[in-house]
């Protein structure tokens, strides 16, 4: 992106709070964000009985709610304190979807102070705020079990922008809480009605606290029956009611980057799927595999996980991986996914250590990384985002970084307090032993082929080892090979690691240190430290300069380490080479596999003109999709693409804008080339 159509990635603009007994009020609207009277009795009438909740929800497998204003989170507690008590009553595994857009997020903090009011939701509220984002503009997933909260975190209009491109989203039941229409009128708008009317399913409904008139004609004008009912406490009258008509979809929101960057449907946005896959195979046990696996297995999807060698026995086998990210002073697809995708990556790892699936220690640490940055500082080109995103990421003078890593010399540094390493193979094992996955390892090469029931997959006897529906192929290097997509630009890159005893000052080691390449703190008594970065090198055998060559990158960042580091000894070191699996822009492929021949003949007109409107999603192969490119990001890029890859196969809303899965989509190399007449 360059010029006018640039955006700084400041993040979201804060709520500023007073209290008055325990409700948090805004200084901003002038307004309460709940009564004095009852939070919680007031959202349950309000919105959960506004909507005849839980009642309607009773034998669905799926329900979806959409709310205008998250504030305190209150109405999500009750609707997930409400599911809960009624598990027994629903279908299988029955998911509740709920969305929810805020402008002006609350700190963690007064959350935690605000959910002081209902001690009946102590337990899902603590759970809240220890999952809270930070406020990174955007859409944020987190996941509690089988209830599903979407966070949107900025303006009205831009949030309804992003749920008009939302596939296979279908809204059951709508809460508008915004502050009072006299208050924050942005927050009730005709465009926000033809939305609701647009995105909710035929017996949509919708539920409000206010009974103001211009709120109730343009819901009438929008194509819903509204009833005013008795209100909460003082208030006399609230508003409900159902959609009566179906109108046209309107036309979507179109940001200045849609306009400027994509004249074109976003290819990787399929037709919509007609309901989740009777089940499905994953080739590759790694970690791309096992995120996608354990995330159709979440979805009652039956699953057979097929690795050609040992789980997490290629480019996921190292001892210890950095979770990590980097800033970006502009934003962009990549730097949107970076973010977006570690924030998400890390509340997964939490919760598996947390609940002990992975043991702290030997499976991993939430510690902290370090990401040296001797010229950070108030001139820095970073500095305003490192100030606006608190929680996130940190900057340190050398004092402060000294104290927080356990070690001299770090200098002036950028801290992400949620980084840490991980065992990738422990994740993966921990993530596949999962009920309806089952592994088969050691199945040598594998090819697919069509089949009635949707794909066969052989070993290179010509055996078949499994039929399905769907199926996602993540072999990293070798994905393109297997899923007949040889357009796609994958590439390997080397990266040899060395493994280091812990002495001295090395042992005192207490977070993650990223240089130009990464040093976790000790596992099992040793560092897994590297690691090296070589395209087009096929030597598979661990070699003494590059264990040099590692040793030397951690003496040159970090000098006071050096007395404590083997390097005289590089040839008795332990290591081990593995071959990342990248794209030319960074950023992985995770998405449907399209039908290039058709899918080139769909989009062929943007030979003669790259910008050309053309208003067709492109053709597909049916149930293939991709998982790989992950190149060194994987533990941190793999949970949120596994996340996008069951949503995309089981006909759900996805968990990212349809902007960011499009950059992610598998076809946007056919869309390039052909934009290139390459094609």
């Amino acid at each position: 992106m360059s010029g006018d159509d640039e955006k700084s990635l400041l993040g979201a603009r804060r709520a500023e709070l007073s209290w008055a007994e325990g409700v948090p009020r805004s200084n901003r609207f002038q307004d309460t964000y709940f009564s004095s009277a009852g939070g919680a009795a007031e959202s349950r009438h309000v919105f959960l009985a506004g909507n005849d909740l839980p009642g309607r929800w009773r034998n669905r497998s799926r329900f979806t709610i959409v709310e205008t204003g998250f504030g305190t989170g209150l109405n999500f507690l009750s609707c997930w304190q409400a599911w809960q008590q009624g598990r027994t009553e629903r279908p299988g595994r029955a998911r509740l979807h709920y969305l929810s857009i805020e402008g002006f997020p609350l700190r963690q903090e007064d959350l935690a102070t605000a959910a002081s009011a209902w001690p009946e939701l102590q337990s899902e509220a603590r759970a809240l705020a220890g999952a809270y984002p930070p406020p990174l503009p955007g859409m944020h997933r987190l996941q509690f079990g089988d209830v599903c909260l979407d966070l949107v975190f900025g303006e009205l209009e831009t949030a309804l922008a992003l749920l008009t491109t939302l596939p296979d989203l279908a809204v059951d039941a709508w809460f508008l809480d915004g502050f009072a229409p006299a208050r924050n009128p942005d927050m009730w708008t005709p465009r926000l009605y033809q939305v609701m009317a647009a995105l909710s399913r035929p017996d949509g409904s919708f539920a409000t606290f206010t009974a103001a008139g211009d709120v109730r004609r343009g819901l009438q004008a929008a194509g819903f029956t509204v009833a005013k009912t008795p209100g909460f406490g003082r208030k006399r009258d609230m508003l409900r009611g159902r959609l009566s008509t179906e109108p046209a979809p309107p036309a979507p929101l179109l940001t200045p980057w849609h306009l400027s960057k994509q004249r074109y449907p976003e290819p990787g946005r399929p037709r919509s799927s007609n309901g989740k896959p009777a089940s499905a195979i994953v080739l590759g046990a790694g970690l791309a595999g096992a995120f996608t696996a354990e995330a159709l297995a979440q979805r009652d999807v039956p699953v057979t996980v097929l690795e050609a060698g040992d789980i997490a026995g290629a480019a996921s086998g190292n001892l210890q991986g950095a979770l990590y990210t980097r800033l970006s002073h502009r934003e962009s697809a990549l730097a949107s996914f970076a973010l977006h995708s570690f924030c998400f990556a890390a509340r997964r790892y939490r919760s598996l250590l947390e609940a002990g699936v992975l043991e702290a220690g030997r499976d991993g640490e939430l510690c902290g990384a370090l990401h040296l940055r001797p010229d950070w500082g108030v001139g820095d080109v970073l500095h305003d985002t490192v100030m606006s995103l608190p929680g996130l990421v940190r900057g340190l003078n050398a004092e402060d970084a000294e104290q927080v890593s356990g070690i001299t010399g770090c200098g002036s540094a950028l801290y992400y307090p949620d980084s840490g390493w991980l065992h990738p193979g422990a994740v993966c094992r921990a993530l596949l032993d999962t009920a309806q996955v089952q592994v088969m390892e050691h199945c040598g090469p594998l090819t697919l082929h069509r089949c009635e029931q949707g794909w066969e997959v052989r070993n290179s006897q010509g055996a078949s080892l499994g039929k399905a529906e769907c199926v996602v192929v993540a072999c990293g290097i070798d994905s393109a090979a297997v899923a007949g997509a040889d357009w796609l630009r994958l590439q390997a890159v080397r990266g040899q690691t060395s493994q280091v005893a812990s002495r001295g000052a090395l042992a005192e080691l207490r977070t993650v240190i990223c240089h130009e390449g990464y040093l976790p703190p000790a596992r099992a008594g040793e560092h897994c430290l590297g690691a090296t970065f070589n395209i087009g090198d096929t030597d598979s055998t661990v070699r003494v300069a590059d264990h040099l060559a590692n040793l030397e990158q951690v003496a040159k960042a970090l000098p006071g380490l050096q007395d404590d580091l083997p390097l005289g000894q590089a040839a008795q070191l332990e290591g081990r080479v593995g071959y990342r699996c990248a794209t030319p822009d960074y950023l992985p492929v995770a998405g449907p596999v399209p039908d290039p021949d058709a899918f080139c003949d769909d989009f062929a007109d943007l030979r003669r003109d790259a910008r050309q409107l053309i208003p067709t999603p492109g053709s597909y192969l049916p149930g293939l999709y991709l998982c790989a490119g992950h190149g060194s990001r994987g533990l941190t890029s793999t949970p949120l693409c596994g996340e996008l890859l069951a949503a995309q196969a089981c006909g759900e809303a996805w968990p990212m804008p349809a902007e960011l899965a499009r950059a992610l989509a598998p076809a946007r190399f056919l869309v390039r080339e052909l934009k290139r007449n390459m094609r």
